[in-house]
């Protein structure tokens, strides 16, 4: 995470919303009273959005939890993938 006051964000911009996108970096801009703004890419936006989706289901949260205890216990099965033009 990167922390940047305002001045220098708006000076170099482009390098900024680069090290975002490219680099999935969180940067912070610094502003007068504390008003401070965090940019992060709109891919890590979506990510975090589908985890809070997710997570913040009690039956979603239960199910996925049950899934990890599984998979950590070795209940896995592999199957082929089935192709869905078929």
């Amino acid at each position: 995470m990167t922390a940047i006051n305002y001045t220098l964000f708006r000076d170099h911009m482009k390098a900024y919303m680069d090290e975002c996108t490219d680099n999935y970096d969180s940067i912070i801009i610094t502003r007068k009273e504390n008003k401070n703004v965090v940019m992060i890419s709109e891919e890590v936006y979506n990510n975090l959005l589908e985890n809070v989706h997710l997570m913040g289901n009690k039956a979603n949260y239960d199910w996925l939890m049950e899934s990890k205890r599984q998979l950590e216990r070795g209940h896995v099965h592999e199957h082929e993938l089935v192709d869905a033009d078929d």
